[in-house]
């Protein structure tokens, strides 16, 4: 490896939707080891001034390869109903769990289980009763209203986002259908299943609300913006 390869200096887009760095290629290499950076991962060169995945960088590839790190699995790959087969790195590009260490990671796989939805299946439908929220581990919803046959598609969900989290404090009903896109595995939480998190572990329990709230909070935001923005568009085309 270089000198400049050396002391090349990076940013990395997280699950998080956090842009972390400047790094090093130590502190990469870490990353890469601890599996919060796969070789899909966006990562920005701040010498060459460009952004590329990471599998792109012949540097990060070699220590990929020294790691004897693979792709992360595709959601054709098969399922396992074990959470202990799936890797604290894979959980960590998770939003809601990417604050976890590997130890916690550990704890929390406890609390969760697998769910493979395979595509076009509905995973959650409007009205049913709310017994439990889903991440997205591998492949793609979406968030839909049916009314009169026709489909009006609310949100699209990909890898890294949560939802059906209201269930875990009212139980109250869908209020949308959930569809895969894809082949999607996902990762369930029931709303018993949080119970006994806040119970048992409330040291796990503290930062998983706080990461649930953080994004009820941004989706509120975003959405009150879209409202205001209806408003203004409406009271300018009666002006």
């Amino acid at each position: 490896m270089s000198e400049h390869e050396k002391n090349a200096t990076y940013k990395i887009w997280a699950v998080d939707g956090i842009i972390y760095g400047p790094a090093d290629l130590d502190t990469l290499t870490q990353w890469i080891d601890e599996e919060r950076i796969t070789r899909q991962t966006w990562v920005y060169h701040c010498q060459r001034d460009v952004w590329l995945k990471a599998a792109n960088f012949p540097e990060l590839q070699a220590i990929f390869n020294a790691l004897n790190r693979e792709a992360p699995a595709g959601p054709s790959a098969p399922v396992s109903s074990d959470m202990e087969k799936v890797s604290a790195g894979a959980l960590r590009r998770l939003k809601i769990l990417s604050i976890f260490d590997n130890q916690q990671m550990e704890r929390i796989k406890n609390f969760l289980e697998l769910y493979p939805a395979p595509q076009f299946s509905v995973i959650v439908k409007l009205g049913d009763p709310g017994d439990a929220m889903f991440m997205v581990l591998d492949g793609q919803v979406r968030v839909r209203f049916l009314a009169a046959g026709r489909e009006t598609i609310l949100a699209t969900l990909s890898a890294g986002e949560f939802f059906g989290e209201l269930c875990l404090f009212d139980h109250g009903p869908r209020s949308a259908d959930v569809v895969a896109n894809v082949d999607t595995q996902l990762v369930r939480m029931s709303a018993a299943s949080y119970h006994r998190l806040l119970e048992e572990d409330g040291e796990l329990a503290a930062p998983f609300l706080a990461a649930i709230c953080k994004t009820l909070a941004a989706r509120m935001r975003a959405d009150n913006k879209r409202l205001r923005d209806a408003i203004n568009i409406t009271r300018a085309g009666f002006a």
